[in-house]
């Protein structure tokens, strides 16, 4: 047995027993369990792990004189809503706080805000997670306790606005916030907590206060760094400091809020959907995922660079790490998250909706967020209800599932943090986004994965795909190794393991063994990371071998001869031209002799004036695109030129042909799901026992580069085709969208299902 079926067998084997949310017996697709349905065994299961919708009123310091409550508790039912977020404390109290100099809202009077609607969402059977705001205190609280306060390197207090920014070392966060913790415990037991800021001064800002003083120099034996400096050992352990204390923090509210509630009364701070805003938050992911219950993400929006797509990525990326057994809510603004983040002021719905589908299909739990209790603007009160009603109904197909993809594009912070370190845009996102995006284009579906878990996931996965993956451990690429020998195939690209786990750069790839690919020294010639920068070059890629001598147009006599040689499937598209755009620089590598090269380096030439408009140096042997067969029989694309930051950068068609052409070819064009029809779509394969979940969300829109989306447009018809586990017969079909079975056709082991139209979104249960 491979190692994908014994994954896939322990999964369904798990799902089937009552340690699962789902039934021993798959429900037929003609029916819609509930969420009490889906509980198995003598004990019911924590309210972590059932809650799935979610709601949100940010209290402002005027809520307690114009909070209506009764309405919103009608609000909340209508739109199905579990579990609420309701404002306790922190920089703000919303009830009698007897903690010193915890401030009262302005506008609290005599009112007990929290605690009235805690009561009220408990009587209503609603989970309270009590939201905290930890980060900053005000003048009073400054002047008593100002050693508790970060300090710059002028030994000034940081400040926002009117407002001190407390230190994650002081007493604040060691005794002032637990305090609050339990007093919130102790007199209304909410379910658990969640904290809005809870990590602190961000990486662009060093604190040198006495107890981060004391604390680094106990730890690392050093001073506190004076400034930033990527080159300084210490700066670098720095960073890592401030990483491990994040995570004592965490710990420490968990230990608190439990010891005061009981074990189920977790506290989750909120967490970005950003990776980069990860690093500068010092919030690690992975041991963050570790510790979580449930893992609350404070994602409230798109921007225009990541687009809709970016919320089911992030789904996939948080569940990758958390495990497909946990819920991941997420915060999804129904005002205007533009800046200048218009907060009274509805979004358009179809913006929010499609947020909110997107999110759903990577296995998110919605979460309606608005900002005060009162709004002029009413029109964002009948945004939720309609997507929340569809995914009561269908709740039990959304979670508890198991993502079906072969192709797996590995990541890590530690990357970002050590190789991206101030050019974060540049060297890591450009690069994810170019070649995340060229799969969604060709509808590959794919997974996110940590580069630490590469051999945890590697039963299931047929490619790896590792983009700009510079900085790499020793045990990252060992387990690299250890995929290809078993016959895994791999697609690299730009600097991917030149760098070691510092950030500090290797003399050779690290896995220039995978690769067959070496640098070679160039002295001072080298290209250094900082020119890897957002500005495109006038270079292009020559194809091998060149055809232009047999293709129709003007001929010189000093055109290359076509031998017998066929062009590599990479190239598959481009018969009529022998050059293709490019944009980046390359330096010379040297080639072990089993490499083939795919394409070759045209260094950049003047564009102006166009006169000079032609190729200095028409042909060199520097590669850009290289392939090789391991040992194993794994298939080895290593593509030096960055395609993958062009593509994010300049979006060309052919760059995102050329990385999925890599792809195909590295996965021998075998992969879970093929969609024929036009239109841009987001592709999703799930599996529960005994049948598929087919998650599509429709991309194609007027805004798709530029929110915010105000109508929604059908794309179609569509043929989609979905290889068949076993275990699934494929005799049945129904849409979650329409509510109407689904014809399936069965044919060589795949389902074939024909959609009509796709407006926003469909989902496809074939058992």
């Amino acid at each position: 047995m491979n190692q994908f079926n014994k994954s896939r067998r322990r999964f369904l084997k798990k799902t089937a027993t009552g340690t699962s949310l789902l039934a021993t017996t798959p429900f037929s697709v003609f029916q819609t369990p509930t969420a009490a349905s889906l509980q198995t065994g003598p004990e019911k299961l924590p309210w972590y792990k059932t809650v799935t919708r979610w709601g949100q009123i940010n209290i402002t310091e005027k809520d307690p004189q114009q909070y209506d409550i009764s309405w919103w508790r009608q609000f909340w039912k209508t739109n199905q809503t579990q579990g609420v977020i309701i404002n306790a404390g922190g920089i703000v109290a919303y009830y009698p706080t007897k903690i010193p100099y915890h401030h009262k809202a302005t506008y609290l009077g005599d009112r007990d805000l929290f605690g009235e609607l805690c009561k009220a969402a408990h009587d209503d059977g609603l989970v309270v997670f009590a939201r905290m705001d930890s980060n900053r205190a005000h003048e009073d609280f400054y002047n008593a306790h100002p050693d508790w306060f970060a300090l710059n390197g002028q030994g000034k207090p940081y400040r926002a606005d009117d407002l001190y920014i407390s230190c994650v070392n002081s007493p604040y966060y060691q005794e002032h916030i637990p305090a609050i913790l339990t007093e919130v415990v102790q007199l209304y037991k909410p379910e658990g907590f969640t904290d809005n800021s809870w990590s602190g001064l961000g990486r662009n800002s060093i604190c040198y206060c006495d107890y981060c003083r004391k604390s680094f120099k106990d730890r690392v034996g050093h001073d506190i760094p004076l400034k930033k400096d990527w080159d300084d050992k210490v700066y670098k352990q720095w960073i890592r400091w401030n990483y491990d204390r994040r995570l004592e923090i965490w710990d420490l509210n968990n230990r608190t809020t439990k010891a005061a509630g009981g074990a189920d009364c977790t506290w989750s701070g909120m967490n970005s959907g950003s990776m980069s805003g990860q690093s500068q938050s010092f919030r690690d992911y992975k041991e963050i995922a570790k510790r979580a219950d449930i893992l609350m993400l404070d994602e409230q929006s798109r921007t225009d660079a990541g687009g809709f797509q970016h919320n089911s990525e992030l789904g996939k990326r948080v569940h990758g790490l958390l495990g497909w057994d946990k819920l991941a809510p997420e915060s999804m603004a129904l005002y205007q998250h533009v800046r200048p983040w218009f907060r009274l002021a509805s979004k358009p719905a179809a913006e929010s909706r499609m947020w909110m589908v997107s999110g759903i299909a990577g296995g998110i739990q919605p979460w309606w967020h608005m900002i005060s209790a009162y709004h002029e603007d009413r029109r964002m009160y009948h945004t939720a209800e309609p997507i929340f009603n569809w995914h009561k109904a269908n709740e039990a197909y959304l979670i508890n599932r198991r993502p079906l993809a072969n192709i797996g594009v590995v990541w890590s912070q530690q990357n970002i943090d050590f190789y991206g370190r101030d050019s974060v845009e540049e060297r890591i996102e450009l690069p994810w986004r170019g070649m995340t995006q060229a799969l969604i284009r060709s509808r590959i579906t794919y997974l996110p994965v940590h580069a630490d878990h590469i051999d945890r996931d590697a039963g299931t996965l047929s490619v790896l795909i590792l983009p700009n993956l510079a900085l790499m451990t020793t045990g990252q690429m060992a387990a690299v190794r250890r995929f290809v020998q078993k016959g895994g195939s791999v697609v690299a690209t730009g600097e991917t393991s030149l760098y070691d786990e510092w950030g500090d750069r290797r003399p050779d790839y690290g896995l220039a063994d995978v690769f067959g690919v070496h640098t070679v020294a160039m002295g001072e010639k080298n290209i250094p990371a900082e020119k890897a920068a957002r500005d495109a070059y006038h270079t292009y890629m020559r194809l091998t071998p060149e055809l232009r001598a047999t293709l129709k147009g003007p001929h010189t006599s000093g055109e290359p001869k076509v031998g017998t040689a066929k062009r590599h499937p990479i190239l598959k598209g481009f018969d009529e031209t022998d050059i293709l755009p490019f944009g980046g620089l390359l330096e010379p590598k040297q080639l072990d002799a089993d490499v083939e090269v795919v394409t070759t380096y045209i260094p950049q030439f003047p564009t102006y004036p166009p006169e000079k408009a032609y190729m200095g140096t028409p042909k060199t042997d520097i590669p850009a695109i290289v392939v090789r067969t391991a040992p194993g029989g794994g298939r080895v694309a290593f593509i030096p030129a960055d395609i993958d930051k062009q593509f994010g950068l300049l979006n060309l068609p052919d760059h995102a042909d050329l990385l999925t052409n890599a792809v195909r070819w590295a996965a021998n064009d075998k992969f879970t799901l093929r969609v024929d029809g036009a239109g841009l779509l987001d592709c999703h394969v799930y599996e529960q026992p005994g049948r598929l979940i087919v998650h599509v969300v429709n991309l194609t829109n007027a805004a798709t580069w530029r929110q915010p989306l105000d109508e929604l447009i059908s794309v179609g018809p569509f043929k989609l085709t979905v290889k068949l586990p076993a275990g699934v017969s494929g005799k049945k079909g129904y849409s979650l969208v329409s509510g109407t079975p689904m014809a399936v056709d069965v044919t060589g082991g795949s389902a074939i299902v024909d959609i009509k139209s796709i407006r926003d979104h469909e989902v496809i249960v074939i058992s």
